[in-house]
């Protein structure tokens, strides 16, 4: 249970992270053929256990994500990412503290990473590498937790061209979306197939205060679940779920993610929209 609730928590962080950065210019109305563009923004959002989901020995949970997403769309993004969670089980109290801090290339074609996971204060476990496109596939070098590098034929996307292609597939009408992801997670070695679920379009208005304002009145957003499945295992029920509201500026709200054993549901209490840098490309 220890061990399997940190790893997860580590997996999610960086997933979510990648589900969260997606940001345009507020206000910016594009087109399904236009290209996405990304806007520097901080975002809080506090935790809680879902109690709709039967969630075994876990009897409470709490928790918080805060994360910073900076940069530009010709150099590319970096993105600092905690997620603290504080889960009450009948083992007794667990503290789940995950971290994560990346960097990808405005063109999607590399990507820096480093997740440190750690439970109840225990020695984290960090995954430190880059990752490269190359001849159709993309090529991995590690740090930790020990030097090495591995080759893979088959494309894969990186956490914010995933999220693009998402945000351009909602545009578009389109219900499903698969794509291939890798983000460093977990060992730094897997990779996941990802499904999205794309609902239509949200016309009620939002119910979580930072959304509430100006810049959000007539901005497009969409309810969407990405599962993740491990790449090759062959199992239907996915490793773990994430479901937001997105906007079509990429800022998301009322969050849900799931682990399998238990789900959190998130509420976005702060949201800073950061200057953006104007970028030819």
């Amino acid at each position: 249970m220890n061990g399997t609730v940190s790893k997860l928590a580590a997996q999610a962080s960086g997933v979510f992270a990648g589900a969260l950065v997606l940001a345009a210019m507020p206000g910016w109305a594009q087109g399904a053929s236009e290209r996405v563009l990304l806007a520097p923004h901080r975002a809080v959002y506090d935790l809680v256990l879902d109690s709709t989901k039967p969630s075994g020995n876990i009897e409470t949970a709490k928790g918080r994500i805060a994360f910073e997403f900076t940069g530009d769309a010709c150099e590319g993004y970096a993105l600092s990412f905690r997620q603290v969670t504080q889960l009450g089980t009948e083992a007794g109290p667990r503290l789940i503290d995950a971290r994560t801090t990346s960097f990808e290339a405005g063109d999607g074609a590399n990507y820096r990473f480093k997740t440190e996971s750690s439970t109840s204060g225990a020695k984290p476990d960090t995954v430190d590498g880059t990752a490269q496109k190359s001849d159709g596939g993309y090529e991995v070098k590690l740090r930790q937790p020990k030097v090495e590098t591995h080759r893979e034929s088959n494309d894969a996307l990186f956490p914010n061209a995933q999220m693009k292609a998402v945000i351009q597939a909602a545009r578009a009408g389109q219900k499903t979306l698969s794509v291939r992801l890798y983000d460093g997670a977990n060992s730094g070695k897997e990779v996941y197939d990802t499904l999205s679920i794309i609902g239509k379009r949200i016309e009620a208005a939002p119910s979580e205060k930072p959304l509430q304002r100006p810049e959000f009145e007539k901005m497009a957003r969409w309810p969407v679940t990405i599962s993740y499945f491990k790449a090759g295992s062959g199992e239907s029920t996915p490793a773990y779920s994430i479901a937001f509201e997105l906007y079509e500026n990429g800022i998301t709200g009322a969050i849900r993610l799931d682990y399998g054993s238990f789900a959190l549901r998130g509420t976005l209490t702060r949201l800073d929209l950061l200057p953006q840098e104007s970028c030819a490309k």
